[in-house]
């Protein structure tokens, strides 16, 4: 069995928990640690879990709200961290000792009964990558910081049973936004953030029959509502908006089974 929780998910912070039940047992990987260590702490209590019970961490990039205290979670639990080069190069490359293990593109990974299959994006971040996870026979696709999805991202999606997706801002609200026009430029480029239009055509082009779960995430505070988002993937995907899920920012999602 796979399943999967997400802690928390949006500027403030992110973080998802995936959870594979197998012949080793379970095995649990936690997506980015971009929350506050007493935010990430409470998350994983809500969640049924302790920091002791996370095997390893993937951070897919630099950028704060993504990789925030996932060098000091490894150091206290000296558990296994994972991230590409080009990520380790833009933190510092601090020696982690053990504990620091690469990850790149095609590169297959292997934790317990969960397989990682991390794949390059276009977002501004120095070798970022986003996740498929997998326990062998279902798939779940991990995608929340994107400017725009290549040919690349959607052969990785293509048979994913379920999909945590950028829904980050609504073209509209972000146009018509405060946002210095730099900043809009910025969020709305090739290398920025999906709006919910965007994340509605990825989830029209990977769409199958067998595709159990999508949830938006990392939805901008200002620039995005739920229902808009629930609305451009429900009606991508043929489906009722309120069968699309949405991580909150501070609560993230129940579990939900793969």
């Amino acid at each position: 069995m796979l399943r999967f929780r997400n802690l928390g998910s949006g500027s403030t912070g992110n973080a998802t928990v995936v959870e594979a039940h197998g012949p080793q047992g379970i095995t649990r990987l936690l997506v980015d640690c971009g929350l506050k260590p007493r935010q990430l702490s409470d998350g994983l209590a809500q969640a049924g879990l302790v920091a002791d019970q996370i095997d390893a961490v993937f951070v897919t990039h630099e950028h704060s709200d993504h990789i925030g205290c996932a060098e000091g979670f490894v150091r206290r639990q000296h558990k296994p961290l994972w991230m590409s080069q080009g990520t380790h190069t833009a933190i510092g490359a601090p020696d982690l000792g053990g504990m620091l293990h690469f990850a790149r593109d095609g590169m297959v990974l292997k934790l317990g009964d969960l397989q990682l299959m991390p794949f390059t994006v276009p977002h501004d971040a120095n070798e970022p990558l986003q996740l498929v996870c997998s326990d062998g026979s279902s798939r779940l696709g991990l995608v929340t910081d994107l400017g725009h999805a290549t040919a690349h991202v959607l052969q990785h999606l293509h048979g994913c049973h379920a999909l945590l997706l950028e829904c980050n801002h609504d073209a509209t609200l972000l146009a018509d936004s405060r946002y210095p026009e730099f900043l809009k430029q910025r969020i709305a480029g090739r290398l920025g953030h999906l709006s919910n239009q965007q994340a509605a055509d990825i989830a029209r082009a990977v769409n199958h029959p067998a595709l159990r779960h999508v949830v938006a995430a990392h939805l901008s505070e200002r620039n995005n509502r739920p229902a808009l988002a629930q609305a451009a993937l429900g009606d991508a995907l043929g489906r009722a908006h309120n069968a699309i899920g949405v991580a909150d920012p501070l609560r993230g999602t129940d579990w939900l089974e793969v």
